[in-house]
């Protein structure tokens, strides 16, 4: 049975999640620590997924180990739908930029939902001498240029390697705890340029403070619709989104995940969820799990080579 049979069934057709722990709260583990873009949309779907469920959802933050104190938490738990984790971009990410870790943030993991799509941005101070992504190019191959990002083997960073080697320069990385910590630099006249997702310089770039490059994303963002693409910039090649979203331990029932992406697609129809995603920079996404758990193996498959090639290490 396909997502599209499933989602014609009534409602009553589909298991409850909690069976005969109905009392019980389902706990969503969110492995960052509060206040960032991936606990925000976390918190959003939690808020509004209690009432579709007719559930207690309750976020626990467990951050730590690059988010894998709290994957490891979620992939060791019972799979009996009670436990949900707040996925991202960092899994795919993790399972080659971690070599020891006791579980696999791909494999231990049932893909629930995809509920985002995150464009990351290359963005400079607005008197920086470069207009336009090759005008940056340009001015780094004479010019000494630091950009920084939120974290060594994190999403922009992977982004930094990318287009080095597409526009065969060389840059220096700074990586910073916190992307805000790297605006800041950037505005202080410290860094040249940061990659950092959208949602985090959306009003610096509105106002006027910082001037978009380019955006990851293969189309312009709905956000800074005036934002040029990597592609438009001559990069065809390179387009890249973070995303956050659901999984659930491995072993889950596959009726009860099909639930969980039925519920999550209800939420993002949410207008006040909607509204609240506008204003991060952050497009929803309503897509089956398979969709999600090819995502998670592709990239995977994509990240691996580039962080061996270029020796990244954690924080």
């Amino acid at each position: 049975m396909n997502r599209r049979h499933l989602l014609a069934l009534p409602a009553l057709a589909l298991p409850t999640l909690a069976s005969a722990q109905a009392d019980r709260p389902i706990r969503l583990i969110v492995p960052v620590a509060p206040g960032g873009s991936q606990d925000i949309v976390a918190r959003l779907i939690a808020r509004h997924l209690g009432p579709v469920l007719g559930q207690n959802v309750v976020v626990e933050n467990h951050p730590g180990a690059g988010s894998n104190i709290g994957y490891e938490m979620g992939a060791r738990a019972r799979p009996d739908g009670l436990t949900l984790i707040a996925g991202s971009d960092s899994l795919s990410i993790n399972k080659g930029l971690f070599r020891r870790l006791s579980f696999d943030p791909v494999e231990d993991f049932a893909a629930v939902a995809q509920a985002t799509s995150v464009p990351q941005i290359l963005v400079v101070r607005s008197d920086f001498p470069a207009a336009r992504l090759e005008d940056f190019v340009a001015f780094s191959r004479r010019n000494p240029v630091a950009i920084g990002t939120p974290g060594n083997g994190s999403l922009a960073h992977l982004l930094i390697e990318l287009l080095q080697q597409a526009t065969e320069t060389r840059w220096t990385h700074a990586p910073y705890r916190g992307g805000a910590l790297a605006v800041n630099d950037l505005l202080g006249g410290s860094l040249q340029g940061v990659m950092i997702n959208i949602g985090a310089v959306t009003q610096h770039v509105q106002a006027g403070r910082l001037r978009g490059l380019a955006v990851s994303t293969g189309a312009r963002t709905q956000a800074l619709p005036e934002v040029p693409t990597l592609a438009e910039a001559g990069l065809a090649n390179i387009a890249v989104a973070g995303w956050h979203g659901l999984v659930a331990p491995r072993a889950t029932d596959p009726a009860l995940i099909a639930r969980l992406n039925q519920a999550v697609g209800e939420v993002l129809r949410h207008p006040e969820l909607r509204e609240r995603l506008a204003a991060l920079g952050i497009e929803p996404v309503d897509a089956p799990p398979e969709a999600l758990a090819a995502k998670l193996r592709e990239d995977a498959a994509r990240w691996a080579p580039l962080i061996r090639r270029t020796g990244m290490q954690p924080d």
